[in-house]
């Protein structure tokens, strides 16, 4: 892989080679469990571990991606509920901003609050538009940001919203139907962003079995993040 996690993935793209991450969630994964979740990742292919959480408490993150790194030789990108959530042991940051919503809290203001930290760090950071799509449950982003997730029917507000990310200067759009997702994002809905984007597409979100997997991929997706199917059973296989 190449030093920069971003060119990596924007190369990737141009090759159509479908990308892979699991994420884990600090609050949700037990630290003596992380010896085996880590070679159950090994087997999966994965190429990245996201690591974040809406409910992460301080400090916590930073233990657990000092304790991951050692266990597996994947790049680890941190995928932050908040700016308490910031590790330099991590290799890159997905730095969110929640296009879908209009809380200034997520739109910037977390953003400021992150900036004393990451201006002596050393992660390499991912200008990144995160969209929040309808799942069918009001998943952990949805009662922290207290921002309604875009209709899965309403593609034309989704395609504004990736362009307008992508006019802004984002390097990556993010569409997230929210952790334990009831439906993932839908088929016409990536595809229909895809076609009006010119930067990788990552979707994630209630994608549970190989050919919701392989939906996403073939209607545009470039990087597909597993959460909960993993989280629920660790001896997932795809």
């Amino acid at each position: 892989m190449s030093k920069s996690i971003l060119e990596f993935i924007q190369k990737a793209a141009v090759k159509k080679e479908k990308l892979l991450a699991i994420l884990l969630d600090p609050d949700k994964t037990d630290l003596e469990k992380l010896p085996k979740i880590a070679l159950r990742i090994d087997s999966l292919n994965a190429n990245f571990i996201f690591v974040g959480g809406s409910f992460v408490e301080n400090g916590i993150t930073d233990l657990f991606v000092k304790t991951l790194k050692k266990l597996t030789k994947l790049p680890i990108v941190l995928f932050p509920g908040d700016f308490s959530q910031l590790t330099n042991h991590a290799d890159a940051l997905l730095f969110l901003s929640l296009l879908s919503g209009r809380n200034p809290e997520y739109l910037i203001e977390q953003q400021i609050k992150s900036v004393p930290f990451l201006k002596k760090s050393p992660l390499e950071i991912i200008p990144t538009g995160y969209i929040l799509i309808d799942g069918g449950t009001n998943s952990s982003v949805f009662k922290t940001s207290n921002t309604k997730p875009i209709p899965q029917e309403n593609i034309s507000l989704a395609i504004d919203t990736a362009v307008a990310g992508m006019y802004k200067g984002k390097q990556l759009i993010y569409l997230e139907a929210g952790s334990g997702a009831k439906v993932p994002v839908n088929s016409q809905l990536i595809s229909a962003v895809k076609k009006h984007i010119s930067i990788p597409l990552i979707v994630g979100g209630g994608i549970r079995t190989k050919e919701q997997l392989n939906n996403a991929y073939e209607n545009g997706a470039d990087l597909v993040v597993i959460g909960t199917a993993f989280e629920n059973n660790t001896s997932f296989k795809f």
